[in-house]
Order: structure tokens, then sequence, then C-alpha cells
């Protein structure tokens, strides 16, 4: 099993009329300050404000009628729990979400305001993966997990793949990794359409799973990381996507607390785009210089805006 670009461009037609074709925006302070000609596709003005909704929608339209009728479950911190929220809504698809009960609560609230039924539990005494595979099979459910699946990793690379398409002659794409669904889908596309080009991944240094399995080979964990960016607090990558990301992507680097932060309050300040933590890793690599691509041409993936003020208050 695998993704291949063929995948995406069907996703893409999937998607037409359902998602958002996002925009990108540049900023001629945040090139001086990385001394590379950036390029930011704000995923924040996707559906369910991040680009968790392609690959929802992507996955839950290839669903046969009679699982569509009885339904699906999904496990996730936030983004993907809306996504899956409001594109089950959308397509009539009945849906159940386990989520842990610290998780943002602007996410909370917007997954259930899309209708779903949500499931919460102590991730300090409760494996989410355990749980939500014991409800599947109790009410027949359909799993639709956050990133370790085919057609949710083809409908996130339909964000590079636009990317791609609007500036010619990239010479990198950068996105966020937290379980890595975004930066495999990022990484098919792009070696697709840009052989030469590299493609990086961004995660926190408290959550530097992917960055351990990226240079080990092998696929390594981490435990409730107390990582701001709480959409990258993932236990580790899929192995769908561990291989994807293997193939075909150039490096992975941790982004310190410290960093993520300044990125996230100058995409606020200077560019008028709230993003949330998570969706300012790939900026605050190339701003703290632990990614340095002078003179590039670079894509950056802007992932989500879903903040949680009330949390980040006491980073403001």
């Amino acid at each position: 099993m695998t993704v291949l670009f063929a995948d995406i461009r069907a996703a893409v037609a999937r998607l037409e009329g359902n998602a958002n074709r996002t925009p990108v925006f540049t900023s001629r302070t945040a090139d001086e300050l990385t001394g590379a000609s950036l390029f930011f596709k704000a995923e924040s003005f996707q559906r369910g404000g991040a680009f968790k909704f392609r690959g929802a929608f992507n996955a839950l339209s290839q669903l046969d009628p009679a699982q569509a009728r009885q339904g699906v479950l999904t496990w996730s911190s936030g983004n993907h729990a809306q996504a899956i929220a409001l594109a089950g809504r959308l397509l009539g698809i009945p849906r159940t979400i386990v989520m842990p009960q610290d998780a943002p609560a602007v996410k909370l609230a917007a997954t259930r305001s899309y209708g779903a039924e949500v499931i919460t539990y102590d991730k300090h005494t409760t494996t989410r993966e355990e749980l939500g595979e014991t409800i599947a099979r109790r009410r027949g459910l359909a799993i639709v997990p956050p990133y370790d699946h085919p057609h949710i990793i083809a409908g996130q690379g339909t964000a590079a793949l636009e990317l791609i398409e609007e500036i010619e002659g990239l010479d990198a794409v950068l996105t966020p990794c937290g379980g890595g669904g975004l930066l495999a889908g990022t990484a098919v596309a792009t070696r697709h359409l840009l052989p030469d080009a590299g493609v990086y991944g961004a995660e926190p240094a408290l959550a530097d799973d992917a960055c351990r399995s990226f240079r080990s080979g092998r696929i390594e964990t981490v435990h409730n990381p107390a990582t701001i960016a709480d959409g990258a607090r993932t236990p580790s990558l899929g192995k769908l996507n561990f291989d994807l990301i293997r193939r075909h992507v150039t490096d992975i680097v941790p982004v310190s607390e410290q960093s993520i932060i300044k990125a996230m309050l100058f995409l606020w300040e200077r560019m008028k785009l709230v993003i949330e933590p998570t969706g300012a890793l790939a900026l605050g690599a190339l701003m703290d210089g632990t990614l340095k691509l002078p003179g590039r041409r670079v894509g950056v993936i802007l992932s989500g805006g879903n903040a949680d003020f009330a949390a980040l208050k006491p980073y403001l």
C-alpha cells in the first residue's frame, strides 16, 4: 500500500467545490530575516481552519454506501477531529470522535458544533487507539485515523500541489510534522512536480520522534510531549507515512518552543495571519536558523489557524 501522485490528482477532483483553494502570502520582512524568498500557503483559510479537511473529505467520500450509513470513528486532539466532523456533516455520515480531555477548548467546541459525538478520555491513563478500536468494534464503525491512511495522505498532498501550481520555480517546500500525513502527501506531490526540490519537515524539539525516526531508520515514539504545538503531540509517525517520508523527504528538523512562539507571533503581528503554534513550526525552523535555505524560493505550508487564545495567553 502506498500513495502515488495519481491519488493526489484524484483527490483534487473530489475536493473541487468542497474544499477552499487557500491563498499564498509573502512578506519582505520574513525574507530579510531568513535570507530566502518565502511563499506562505495559509491553510488557516481552509474549511475547518486547517489542512486536515482535505484528507478527511477525500477519505470519507470514498466509503462504500453501507459503511457511510453506519458511520465512522476517529481519534484526534483537534484539527482532524474538526475535519472529520465537518466532512461527515457535508456527506451525511455519522461520526464519533475520541478526543483527550485537555484538547484545546476551541477545537472541542468546533468539533461538537459540527454535530459529531465527542468521547473524551484521560490521556495519562488511556490509549486513544485502544479506546477508539473498542468503540468502533462495538458499534460497527469504520476507523479513519488522523494520518496513517492512504486517502488521508493523498488529500493532504493537494495543498502542496496547489502551492506548486501557483508559485513557479520553488526550490523547496517545508511543512510542519506531527503524524506525517501532511509531510508525506507534500513529499509525493513535490517529488513528482519538482523532482529536484528539497522537501523538509519541522517538528517540535519536545516531540522529536519524527526527527529521530528519520535518522535511525525505524519508527521512534514519544509519550505525551509537553509542547505548545498541540497538533504535533502525536506518539509516532504512521507506518505508511514513514515509508513515504523516508523515500521522498530531504530532512526533518526540530524547533524549540521559543522559536515556535516567536514565529507564531510574527505571523500574527507582522503578516496579520492567525496561525496556531503547530502551523508556525515551518517558519520557526527558518527564523531560528535550524534550517538554512539562503537565496532559495521556499514554499512554507502554514498548517492551521485554530489557536486556543485562552491557553496561549501566558505566552503572549
